[in-house]
């Protein structure tokens, strides 16, 4: 018996790579200059020495489905490696957002365990207030965790309304966690503590795996790089090339982050890069726009027009828009967040198992 039962611990935790679907939020160009505006707010916080970044989930392009509890209340929440906080609507919150979403209820669960601690995030277009509580978090029938999120009693801020999001899964690191909550990786039960995701063109085929890759789209690997810093999924960033020339960016990181859409960094950098590259908005002329190349470590990736330029096409209008971005930022902020513009053509492995980051050929 005693064999049994190890046996069956050591193959749950040998879980094979599931595939998650992701659902496609379309996103307009009002939205993307929120995400820069959000990138503003978030960098003053952070040198100011706030340890928690501002974030704007409503301007978020892709989402999945988890559930809570032992009767699997589901939620569609955003996979952020860019956060690392679970939290979702409380079932007593009276918020007019809690109204329209997935709510929370710890009375229908048998594996609820009660805690109590307050529970605090302040974003860019408003907050969310609630307390910690304790229960079996489910990205599979087979992946899950036992951990501790926020239920959400109170919301501020009109754009948690619109947003479909009924919440937020954290999967950067602990060290950025609100009350230092861990998160889903590191409690979940796989002994292979990562996953991945592919985004695509097209929304309708945009997933995530965990644990592991997608071992039957054979793909090709580039290279894999160390996290230099454990608060977000941060690569060391050494140059942007264009034509240009080079920009040399040693000491800034790239934080990998599936939370958000662009590539965004600091205008003093950006700028130069940049120079005469225009995106008619009428996408009239991708078909002349230059490659743009970013150096990780000794790796460049280089990003072609199509993988840059957003096409978002809202009222049967396709409209063009540049999908790097510069901002004035402070000085101290030493970080490029390098978002799904990135992500689409270089599917992207994240490891806790050696706190590695390894991109893939699309």
């Amino acid at each position: 018996m005693k064999f049994a039962a190890a046996f069956a611990v050591a193959m749950l935790g040998m879980v094979s790579a599931e595939k998650i679907r992701l659902h496609h939020n379309p996103l307009t160009i009002g939205d993307y200059i929120a995400q820069k505006e959000s990138l503003v707010r978030r960098a003053h916080r952070m040198v100011s020495g706030e340890n928690v970044p501002v974030k704007d989930y409503m301007n978020t392009q892709y989402f999945v489905n988890i559930s809570l509890g032992s009767n699997n209340q589901e939620f569609t929440v955003v996979p952020d490696t860019g956060s690392s906080n679970l939290w979702v609507y409380s079932h007593n919150c009276s918020s007019v957002a809690c109204l329209t979403h997935a709510k929370y209820n710890s009375k229908q669960s048998t594996t609820y365990v009660a805690d109590g601690e307050a529970f605090d995030i302040t974003y860019g277009s408003g907050s969310v207030q609630g307390f910690v509580s304790k229960d079996v978090c489910k990205f599979t029938s087979d992946i899950s965790a036992m951990m501790s999120f926020g239920e959400i009693q109170k919301v501020q801020g009109s754009t948690f309304l619109v947003s479909q999001m009924d919440g937020i899964i954290g999967l950067a690191y602990d060290s950025i966690s609100v009350d230092s909550l861990p998160t889903f990786i590191e409690s979940a039960n796989i002994t292979d503590k990562s996953f991945a995701f592919y985004l695509h063109n097209n929304p309708e085929a945009s997933y995530m795996t965990i644990p592991g890759i997608d071992e039957e789209l054979g793909l090709t690997k580039i290279a894999t790089h160390n996290v230099i810093e454990k608060t977000y999924w941060n690569v060391n960033f050494v140059k942007m090339s264009g034509p240009n020339g080079d920009i040399d960016v040693t000491g800034y990181k790239a934080a990998i982050d599936s939370g958000t859409s662009l590539i965004m960094g600091p205008n003093t950098l950006l700028q130069p890069l940049l120079a005469g590259i225009t995106v008619e908005q009428d996408c009239s002329n991708l078909a002349t726009l230059p490659n743009i190349t970013f150096t990780f470590d000794q790796t460049d990736y280089v990003l072609t027009p199509n993988d840059y330029v957003l096409k978002e096409t809202l009222a049967g209008q396709t409209q063009c828009i540049m999908g790097i971005m510069g901002a004035d930022l402070p000085a101290d902020f030493k970080y490029f967040i390098v978002g799904d513009v990135f992500m689409r053509p270089y599917p992207t492995k994240f490891s806790r198992n050696d706190n590695t980051v390894t991109f893939y050929k699309a």
